[in-house]
């Protein structure tokens, strides 16, 4: 396994600055963001992908400080009822996936999107209950109507460039959690799979072991972040675990992301690494700092040196003692 970062974290510093940055801490991989939520900071990709020039430029410029390329980073949502910002989306993505076979990756993640309740709406629809059945009426609309038929269209695009579409499971959006990455996949393709971030499953109940077991035997594990998250045992005692309030409500907030290490040690990031060894994952794990306590580089940092001690980077050696 290779250390890498979800770069969007660093653009600020710009492209040469953020890859001397990652070479310095020593990665070996970075995910570029490519558009959508997290943006385009360090180039246009629609340009990039019309210039073979910009193309040798971007991978020569990364390995020239031992980094590969490992994913293209379009989280979006494609399906939004706003067909504008539907069409957005949807080309950021189409864009993501032709160039990534172009940047010598064969990774795009995204999120899986949400429409509306029914054609009429104008904002995403979440459903998290069966009940009253106005929501089943909508998961059928959204599933049925909207989701399979783009994705089933979108995953035979990307078996067209030899891409895999690696979803983050993420509340808000209809695809959060393994089962439902795997209803997706079994519906529209083998294309479709997982980027396995353990820190939305934390707070939802999740044990992001068990997920990697599952998706890991589905083989639709393409992509890993490495974020964490910590509870607020007093605050989920009273309030459960659904919280809408700002990420900077530390003292409020049921859960929080932190830098890994910090909301969960060894008894975790152990198994959970070993379980990606066990399943056959040997690609990157992607630093992503979300924490509200740390500084970008404290937090980043303490990731690389925590991450550093718990990855499993050579091939298993022969059982020798017996």
């Amino acid at each position: 396994m290779k250390l890498g970062v979800m770069g969007a974290g660093l653009g600020g510093m710009g492209w040469q600055k953020a890859l001397d940055y990652c070479q310095r801490v020593g990665l070996e991989a970075i995910e570029l963001p490519v558009g959508c939520y997290p943006g385009t900071p360090f180039f246009n990709p629609d340009k990039v992908l019309q210039s073979k020039t910009l193309q040798k430029k971007i991978i020569s410029d990364a390995r020239g400080r031992g980094l590969e390329i490992r994913g293209l980073a379009v989280h979006g949502n494609p399906v939004h009822p706003n067909r504008k910002l539907a069409r957005a989306h949807e080309h950021a993505h189409d864009v993501a996936v032709r160039l990534a076979p172009l940047l010598g990756t064969d990774v795009v993640i995204n999120f899986s999107g949400c429409p509306g309740g029914s054609p009429k709406d104008t904002t995403p629809n979440w459903v998290t209950c069966p009940w009253p059945s106005d929501y089943e009426r909508i998961l059928e609309y959204q599933w049925d109507k909207v989701l399979i038929p783009f994705w089933t269209k979108k995953n035979k695009e990307a078996a067209r460039e030899g891409v895999k579409i690696a979803f983050e499971a993420h509340p808000g959006f209809c695809v959060y959690n393994p089962e439902t990455i795997l209803r997706l996949r079994n519906a529209c393709g083998k294309q479709l799979g997982a980027n396995l971030d353990p820190s939305h499953f934390f707070w939802q109940g999740i044990d992001p072991v068990e997920a990697a077991r599952v998706l890991g035997d589905a083989k639709c594990i393409f992509h890993v972040h490495g974020k964490d998250t910590g509870i607020d045992p007093h605050n989920t005692r009273r309030n459960g675990m659904l919280d809408v309030k700002s990420y900077g409500s530390l003292h409020e907030r049921s859960w929080v992301f932190r830098t890994c290490g910090y909301g969960h040690g060894d008894e975790f990031w152990k198994p959970f690494v070993s379980m990606l060894r066990l399943k056959g994952y040997d690609g990157v794990i992607s630093i992503e700092h979300e924490d509200s306590y740390m500084s970008v580089q404290e937090g980043f940092e303490k990731a690389v040196a925590y991450l550093r001690s718990v990855l499993i980077a050579q091939p298993a050696g022969q059982a020798w003692w017996f």
